[in-house]
């Protein structure tokens, strides 16, 4: 297997930029976020891996490097470390979790296992609200997860915040412009995270918060012209946000140059594979080619006996990319392959360090046999806010921009257990319920995701006077700006027991309706 590294896939060569932080990867789940969290204040944020060198740091000339998090000890002996000159460059530098963890072990601290591990919701009480944690509550909700703690700091620093079982829980030497923090700020859970952020951003590393995205179509359309030239690009289209996105901009780079191919595989939501051949069909606005694959029963035969949830994505993608190489063949020679590969995608696939959540079909490379002279990613650096402004700025229109998400992956990953058509067909009339019910009630979907999956589970009800043994449909709904934390939406009861009611009555096979509360972490947005 080649192996798919953010170099290989096509980026953007050089973003002039006046100032800029850099985090420093240390395998850490979260690392997008934190560069998201950044980017929110208008700070042009970059993600480096830990090995990046001194000299680097120095020609990149940033203001501030934040250390991630990452599931290492560093006492271990194969631990993941960096320079410890870093933290006598001048530049102010924040650690989070394990990089506080680094911080205080490479300066003359103690860290050791915590007595009391600390996983979720936790209690901070700020000893100092004058330093990183400025302007805060003198006790606040913070989100902390880990083993190992810092249990001596080191020599300069002062104690800025602890909690119940952890003595260090924020760490400070402004002097030296060094911060950690053992909690995650970058999480929603946290309640001051940003407040956090702005004030490292700001006031310790004295950015303007200038940069904008506003050029970034124009920019990337360019560099995508220059870069294919006369070469011809196959596009993965789904029809989703990410997707779409990708698409338009090719079109406009090269135009019939463009071949998008759209594989119906039977999981898509109701009426939806015909709605996206109207929109990017012959008889839609833009200039390209568009070929659709009805392969519903093939990808239901390769799915046959399969429960696993990764084993249903691995199969999805592979036979994806199988399907598409077929196409390819069909119209000739094909130079690149183009993707709406987006930053969450990758972190969740585990690129590098991180331990893998669940794996996207867009992610992690080919296979050695695929012709395809390279991926082309234009949207692989942005967050799903930042791919829906680029949309905007586009011109595409606001009702496919702000369209429902969709995985790559479709119902397969939104129907536990074995995949079946009937089972497809119940998801489907089951999500086109709810979602219109959740337009009648004007309920904001635009903020989140909302869908219904069905659970594996099958248990006795009545209807009618008789006994019924059906499934258990169930409703997702989140809130969210960046995908990597979500919240459930809080939908009216009287929604719900509507949506309850018309699925239970309309839908055969299904006689209970459940609303699912988990927040993420520790879920994932989709059921599996």
């Amino acid at each position: 297997m080649r192996k798919l590294l953010l170099s290989h896939s096509f980026q953007r060569e050089e973003i002039q930029v006046t100032e800029k932080i850099v985090v420093l990867d240390f395998g850490g789940q979260y690392k997008q976020l934190i560069a998201r969290r950044v980017r929110e204040n208008h700070v042009y944020c970059e993600i480096h891996p830990y090995t990046t060198s001194l000299e680097t740091l120095k020609e990149m000339n940033p203001k501030g490097i934040i250390l991630t998090g990452g599931p290492d000890s560093v006492y271990a002996e194969d631990s993941l470390t960096c320079d410890p000159g870093l933290f006598s460059l001048g530049i102010p530098v924040l650690g989070i979790c394990y990089g506080s963890q680094l911080m205080a072990y490479e300066l003359g601290g103690k860290v050791e296992t915590a007595p009391v591990s600390e996983y979720g919701h936790t209690e901070l009480h700020a000893d100092f609200t004058d330093g990183i944690l400025k302007g805060w509550k003198d006790v606040s909700t913070v989100w902390m997860s880990h083993t190992d703690y810092i249990s001596e700091a080191p020599e300069g620093f002062r104690v800025a915040a602890h909690t119940e079982v952890c003595p260090i829980a924020a760490m400070e030497n402004p002097e030296k412009k060094l911060y950690a923090v053992q909690f995650h700020p970058e999480v929603v859970h946290t309640e001051e995270g940003k407040k956090l952020f702005k004030t490292f951003i700001f006031d310790i590393c004295g950015c303007a918060g200038d940069w904008k995205m506003d050029s970034f179509a124009e920019t990337t359309i360019r560099e995508l012209r220059e870069k294919i030239g006369n070469g011809r690009v196959l596009c993965a289209l789904s029809g989703g946000v990410d997707s779409s996105v990708c698409a338009v901009l090719l079109s406009k780079a090269v135009g019939k140059q463009l071949t998008c191919v759209f594989v119906d595989h039977g999981l898509l939501r109701k009426d939806e594979g015909d709605q996206v051949e109207a929109v990017f069909g012959p008889e839609g606005p833009y200039e390209l080619n568009f070929i659709r694959v009805n392969a519903q029963q093939y990808f239901y035969d390769k799915l046959k006996g399969v429960t696993d949830p990764e084993q249903k994505r691995k199969i999805i993608g592979a036979e994806f990319i199988n399907v598409f190489e077929k196409e390819a063949k069909k119209i000739g020679h094909v130079d690149y392959l183009a993707q709406g590969t987006i930053y969450p995608d990758v972190v969740e696939s585990g690129i590098g360090k991180g331990a893998v959540i669940k794996s996207h079909h867009n992610v992690g490379g080919l296979p050695d046999h695929v012709d395809f002279k390279e991926i082309v990613e234009p949207l692989r650096s942005l967050f799903k806010d930042e791919v829906r402004q680029v949309g905007l700025e586009l011109g595409i229109p606001r009702s496919l921009v702000y369209r429902q998400p969709f995985p790559g992956p479709g119902l397969g990953i939104r129907i536990v257990g074995e995949v079946t058509e009937e089972k497809v067909k119940i998801v489907q009339e089951a999500d086109a319920i709810y979602r219109e019910e959740l337009e009648k009630a004007g309920v904001d979907m635009g903020k989140g995701q909302f869908f219904a999956a069905l659970s594996n589970m099958r248990s006795v009800g009545v209807m009618g006077d008789g006994r019924t043994y059906d499934y258990a449909v169930v409703l997702r709904g989140v809130i969210t700006s960046d995908f990597m934390t979500a919240e459930a939406a809080e939908i009216p009861w009287a929604v719900l027991q509507t949506c309850m009611n018309r699925i239970i009555n309309e839908v055969k096979g299904v006689n209970r309706v459940m609303y699912d509360l988990t927040s993420k972490p520790p879920g994932t947005i989709e059921l599996e």
